[in-house]
């Protein structure tokens, strides 16, 4: 067990679970910028979908972060 309570095979699931969250995040980065590029286009005003969907990858980005934490990364 590493220092902080968890073993080196859940150190690397760990790390495994962040870089699949980190893909995820830029997925929801890309999606949230065709939507805001759709809304200009049409000369609307910032879509409500565009604000959830920088929620969602802000907090994908922090689990992530926590993970890569206990990851030792």
């Amino acid at each position: 067990m590493a220092g902080d309570g968890i073993s080196t095979a859940d150190q690397a699931q760990a790390a495994t679970i962040a870089e699949r969250l980190r893909d995820i995040g830029e997925q929801l980065d890309d999606l949230a910028l065709s939507v805001l590029r759709e809304a200009a286009e049409a000369g609307a005003d910032r879509p409500v979908a565009d604000k959830r969907l920088t929620q969602a990858r802000r907090s994908v980005e922090k689990a992530a972060h926590v993970l890569e934490a206990l990851s030792g990364n």
